[in-house]
C-alpha cells in the first residue's frame, strides 16, 4: 500500500484556451455567415413565413455560444496579461471589443432584425424588406467584419507566443 502521491500545482495553459475558443468562434461565424445564411436565402427560405422565427432561434442560440467564447477570450487574455507585460493594454482592449460585439449582437441586433422581419398583419403579403432591415443587416455585417478582424489579430498575437 505504498503510493507516492505528487501533489503539483499546475497553471492553465490560457493560450491554448483562447487559441482553441477563437478558432472555434471565428470558424463557427464563417460557416454560419458565408454558408448556411447565403444557401438558405438561396433556397428560397427567405419567402416562408416562419424564416423570422427559424433565423432567431438559430441565432439566439449561436449568440449565447458567442458571449460564452467572448467571456472565455477575456478571461484568458485577463489572466495572460498579469504574467506578460505585453498582453496588458491592447490585448484587455481587444477583448473587451470582442465581448462588446457579441453583446450588441445578441442584445441589440438580433432582436431588433426578428421584430423588424415578424408580420404582425396575417392578410398583408410581406413581399418587400423593410429598408430598416437592411439598415440592422449592414450593422451585422460591420460588426462581422470587425469581429473576425479584432479576433484575427488576437488569434495571431497567441499562436506567436505559443
Amino acid at each position: 500500500m505504498n503510493a507516492i502521491s505528487r501533489i503539483e500545482f499546475k497553471q492553465p495553459n490560457w493560450q491554448a484556451a483562447i487559441l482553441l475558443t477563437l478558432g472555434f468562434w471565428l470558424g463557427a461565424s464563417l460557416i454560419l455567415d458565408w454558408v448556411i445564411m447565403p444557401s438558405l436565402y438561396v433556397s428560397g427560405m427567405i419567402n416562408q413565413p416562419g424564416f423570422t422565427t427559424a433565423g432567431y432561434v438559430i441565432f439566439w442560440n449561436f449568440n449565447r455560444l458567442e458571449l460564452l467564447s467572448a467571456a472565455v477570450v477575456l478571461t484568458g487574455v485577463l489572466a495572460i496579461s498579469k504574467t506578460q507585460s505585453q498582453w496588458r493594454f491592447n490585448g484587455i482592449v481587444l477583448s473587451m471589443l470582442l465581448l462588446a460585439v457579441a453583446l450588441l449582437d445578441t442584445y441589440v441586433l438580433t432582436p431588433q432584425m426578428c421584430a423588424t422581419g415578424v408580420n404582425l398583419n396575417l392578410f398583408a403579403a410581406a413581399a418587400t424588406v423593410p429598408d430598416t432591415m437592411n439598415l440592422l443587416h449592414g450593422s451585422y455585417f460591420a460588426l462581422e467584419v470587425l469581429k473576425l478582424s479584432v479576433g484575427g489579430v488576437l488569434l495571431n498575437w497567441c499562436w506567436r507566443q505559443a
